[in-house]
């Protein structure tokens, strides 16, 4: 007899394949409004191998909601068929593992990152993906919305679009992320299929640490990306579905960029042209400062505008900036009102530069701005010229005049593929730290699926020690002093955690005695049910529970 129930199901159809041999039998089972309630799809079919049968009877019962098919062999058949199920009330749970989606029941809740970076995919489609910083928050609050979205962050950069996940399911978890990123976007799913990147537990973690500490960037060891997954941090705070896993991830990794900088200097010696050029300048400098140092910088483009934010980092208080307009050095002075930052016309160029010790020049201008002449008729003075223009700005005989020296963007390139190599070399020890960080991380995400079991087992524990203690006193009266009770408080505690150690330890990854998650799930579920510690519904079911009340879905 196969017997299919449930208070979920309204109906069945029976479809036979055929009665001579064995067949797949397909039955469709339609769920009533108290199953979707539980269950992401509705309409399962399951699929039932039978043997040759007759059937013998059909059977509803419409007042408790079941569906009873009853198959009965044929007289002359050697066995008769074993029952699809022996519950008359599946639950959700039962239900998806006994149907199309025990795919999906198999699948562990896992952190996971659907991403697109300057690796993988142009700016065209990356500027598209991009997120405001005010739209972050309402982000994380729409992807955690989705059906098997449990918990989300995005970092989104100019070099990258990066959202990570907790998924109830892998599969269905990067549909659901990618048909988003294209309703936000309006770039086309197959487009963005094309371009993203996808990474699962273990190695979204080490992706992340990687980004964190500078070695997934576009510069190598650049700081920045360390500031930005600090935001993502900041951002999240208090936003729903920013939660324990996700929320440790990112965490964690702000703690091994850190730890990868000051252990490696990664991020040590210049790589850009702006940057070594301030850095060089440093190097020749007397007193390797700009305190007391007269700077002039000349242009107020891009790199110029990049000169003048190195030297601030360098500690450099005043810089005179000479350009064609003061708009440029304006929005710079608004940006650093702390520093002292004085705009002058090109008309004014030579009368500081006379008076300047450092002089940086970055100008588009296609002729010579400073000429073994005119600096000649300079006050003798050392005099520094750092020129980073192409077409070169300082003629390369101004070398010549007594007290200057002058250093082109050919200097300056050595500078940046010697520190380049140098970085190269320190990736591996970086990749060894973060390595070693993705274990301790992974552990300490491994023992949060045993906590609840923990406590659990903790409280039957003291629950029956507590119990038995109270027995213990009542027949040994009231005439035990406090010390003597405390004696007997101990004993009993030291008993219960000598008892528990032994499973606890079980419950707590540990490679070097070759417990993996697997073993650790499996002991877990071993202590639920000899302590019946009430673990009735799965954790799988109690999260799809869960979504589906928080989302009124």
């Amino acid at each position: 007899m196969v017997v299919v129930s449930s208070r979920f199901i309204n109906s069945a159809v029976l479809h036979d394949s055929g009665s001579n041999s064995n067949s797949n039998t397909m039955i469709n089972l339609h769920c009533n409004s108290t199953a979707s309630s539980y269950l992401p799809y509705v309409g399962y079919r399951i699929r039932v191998n039978f043997k040759p049968v007759n059937v013998g009877t059909f059977s509803s019962d419409r007042r408790s909601g079941c569906v009873n098919l009853k198959c009965e062999a044929a007289s002359g058949s050697d066995s008769r068929l074993e029952s699809v199920s022996k519950s008359s009330s599946f639950s959700a749970f039962e239900l998806l593992k006994t149907s199309a989606a025990e795919r999906y029941t198999k699948e562990k809740s896992g952190i996971m990152v659907v991403g697109l970076s300057f690796h993988t995919a142009p700016v065209e489609i990356r500027e598209k993906l991009s997120i405001p910083e005010a739209e972050l928050p309402q982000a994380i609050t729409e992807l955690c919305a989705l059906n098997h979205i449990e918990e989300a962050a995005v970092l989104s950069t100019c070099n990258r679009m990066e959202i990570y996940a907790v998924a109830l399911s892998q599969h269905r978890g990067v549909k659901e992320i990618t048909e988003w990123m294209s309703k936000i976007s309006g770039v086309p799913i197959s487009d963005i299929r094309q371009h993203q990147f996808l990474l699962y537990e273990r190695e979204a973690t080490k992706h992340l640490f990687e980004v964190s500490s500078g070695l997934d960037s576009l510069v190598l060891g650049e700081g920045q990306i360390l500031s930005q997954v600090k935001h993502v941090v900041k951002v999240g705070q208090g936003v729903p579905g920013f939660d324990r896993k996700i929320s440790g991830l990112f965490k964690h990794a702000i703690t091994v960029g850190k730890r990868v900088r000051t252990e490696t200097q990664i991020s040590s010696g210049s790589v850009s042209v702006s940057s070594a050029a301030v850095e060089l300048a440093q190097m020749k400098l007397p007193e390797h400062s700009f305190a007391s140092v007269k700077v002039l910088v000349v242009g107020a483009g891009k790199m110029g505008n990049l000169v003048i934010k190195h030297l601030i980092s360098k500690g450099c208080k005043k810089i005179v900036v000479v350009n064609r307009t003061e708009d440029k050095v304006s929005k710079i002075r608004e940006e650093f009102d702390n520093i002292e930052i004085v705009y002058r016309p090109l008309s004014d160029l030579t009368s500081y530069a006379t008076n300047s010790d450092v002089i940086f020049t970055c100008t588009a201008s296609e002729t010579l701005i400073f000429t073994k002449d005119q600096v000649r008729g300079f006050p003798v003075n050392q005099r520094l010229f750092i020129d980073i223009s192409v077409p070169r700005n300082v003629e390369s005989l101004v070398s010549d005049v007594e007290g200057a020296r002058v250093y082109n963007v050919d200097d300056l390139k050595e500078v940046v593929e010697s520190n380049k190599r140098e970085r190269l070399r320190k990736v591996v020890e970086a990749r060894s730290i973060i390595l070693e960080e993705v274990k301790e991380f992974e552990s300490w995400k491994d023992s949060l699926e045993t906590v609840s079991t923990i406590k659990k087992l903790r409280a039957y524990g003291e629950r029956i020690r507590a119990s038995e203690m109270e027995k213990c006193l009542e027949k040994m009266g009231g005439e035990l002093s406090k010390k003597n009770q405390k004696a007997i408080h101990d004993l009993s505690k030291g008993i219960v955690n000598k008892i528990l150690h032994g499973p606890m330890q079980h419950l707590r990854c540990d490679e070097n005695e070759g417990r993996d998650l697997d073993d650790i799930l499996e002991n877990m579920e071993a202590l639920n049910r000899v302590f019946g510690l009430e673990m009735e519904v799965s954790i799988l079911e109690e999260k799809i529970r869960s979504k589906m009340e928080k989302f009124q879905i």
